[in-house]
């Protein structure tokens, strides 16, 4: 495939290593942090902990990560980006050792801090490094190459962490990071070049940073507290959505009142383009990244397959993930974002629809091939709201951009995931516990997942289509 690319006229071989370099870069989180969730059990076991405990290693990475992505954005303003990449992929591999060798609950939870801290510092580097790299008439081809790793991850982890947890034990989740690291940091430091700072003006916005950096914590942690409890109304999801919503106020009359010298300027906001991909992404992973909880229990519930089993099943979807991903970024530079994202959110939903119906009978084949168009669909809605999201920002401003465009896929598929499951849970609450009964919570979270679909065809007619297209 990527001697394809390197072939196509108009996508300087320079250009396209580079992308792969920094792809490459972006894998080991990307994988690590859907890898854990297979080896719960055998955590659990070897720390001699509970559930709840154990939690606080996947819940506790997914807020460090959404807290370090406002840092990230100062760093990019005020030092060299390449420098500040390699740097947090390195700092990635260490980490991993050290949660691979934690010694105790305490010390794991500590260490996946830090690994979702840096994860937090790489994912939005990926991409601002990656706009920057490709210029405006490469993006939609190079945002193809570095969604590698967004598809591997959801995919390929739960697999490859099957193998792992089964053949090995759970630690070579983390010592195989290295091995990525070993491979992906000489080929960075070779072909990524040198970004000069953003915005060397910038000064640091700690009270921005901070006050982002809270609100997402609080108010990721308050929507994941609703699937706990199988409901919206309760006390500790009101708190910290709460706590959430009011620092969300806050930062908005500290960033007026500092007239868009901020972190994340809210006059980013007024390029339609980038308000519309914000919307469309925010819609966009809560619904696919909310079944990609309930599938793989589906399949274990109902078919009764093992964890490896169950992730071997969604390998469809990833196959067509991977198949028109290459046609996608093409696609988004000849004729724009707009009639791409819409052709795709038709193709999600006959891809969608048909899993509200899917019993403990229906056949896998059947399954198969409706994942598999599920799959065709996700490059072409996730990719142009990214590519378009940029479309139109000024150099200075694309820190700030990646910074926003991450706050909002992690809130996005935090709540997606949280959203679903709650409504699964509301459902089958009350009934008796019969495969019929417990098959209508798992419906009612894939019509949630339909309806997340089809709201992003409102914000897709704003985004940019190109009349000149060839």
């Amino acid at each position: 495939m990527s001697e394809d690319l390197v072939k196509e006229p108009g996508l300087p071989k320079e250009i396209l290593t580079a992308a792969w370099a920094i792809a490459l870069g972006a894998i080991a989180p990307m994988l690590d942090s859907t890898m854990v969730n297979i080896a719960i059990d055998q955590l659990m076991k070897d720390f001699s902990t509970s559930l709840n405990i154990i939690q606080w290693s996947i819940t506790g990475y997914v807020l460090a990560l959404a807290m370090a992505v406002p840092v990230s954005g100062w760093l990019m303003n005020q030092f060299n980006g390449k420098k500040i990449f390699v740097g947090a992929v390195i700092a990635f591999g260490v980490i991993s050792v050290f949660a691979g060798i934690s010694w105790d609950i305490s010390s794991f939870i500590f260490f996946r801090l830090l690994q979702g801290f840096s994860a937090g510092i790489i994912t939005p580097l990926m991409s601002t490094l990656l706009v920057k790299t490709a210029g405006p008439e490469n993006l939609g081809k190079v945002m193809a190459i570095v969604s590698t790793p967004m598809i591997f991850g959801p995919i390929l982890g739960p697999v490859i962490g099957g193998f792992i947890v089964q053949g090995a034990s759970w630690h070579w989740i983390f010592f195989i990071n290295i091995f990525i690291i070993l491979i992906a940091a000489p080929l960075m430091m070779k072909t990524i070049p040198d970004f000069e700072p953003f915005n060397k003006d910038s000064k640091l916005d700690v009270f921005g940073m901070i006050a982002l950096s809270l609100m997402s914590a609080a108010l990721i942690y308050g929507i994941t507290k609703a699937a706990d409890h199988s409901s919206f109304n309760n006390s500790e999801t009101s708190l910290w959505v709460g706590i959430g919503l009011v620092l969300a106020v806050m930062y908005l009359g500290y960033n007026r009142f500092r007239k868009n010298q901020t972190v994340l300027p809210m006059n980013l906001f007024a390029h339609m383009s980038f308000l519309a991909s914000s919307i469309g992404l925010f819609l966009a992973n809560m619904a696919i990244m909310g079944p990609m909880l309930l599938l793989p229990l589906f399949f274990q519930a109902f078919r009764h397959f093992t964890a490896i089993q169950a992730a071997l099943a969604l390998i469809p979807q990833g196959v067509g993930m991977l198949i028109t991903r290459p046609m996608i970024g093409k696609m988004i530079d000849t004729i724009g974002a707009k009639y791409v994202v819409m052709v795709s959110l038709i193709l999600s939903l006959i891809g969608s629809i048909p899993l509200i119906f899917i019993t403990d009978q229906t056949s896998m084949t059947w399954i198969s091939i409706v994942l598999f168009i599920r799959g065709t669909s996700f490059g072409g809605i996730m990719l142009p709201l990214t590519a378009d999201a940029y479309t139109g920002l000024d150099s200075k401003q694309l820190p700030e951009a990646g910074v926003g465009i991450t706050i909002i896929e992690n809130l996005g598929s935090s709540f997606g995931s949280a959203v679903i499951a709650t409504v699964a849970a509301i459902v089958i609450q009350g009934l008796q516990p019969t495969i019929s009964n417990s098959l209508e919570g798992y419906h009612a979270g894939f019509l949630a997942s339909a309806i997340f679909l089809a709201a992003i065809f409102i914000p897709s007619l704003f985004l940019t289509h190109k009349t000149n297209a060839k």
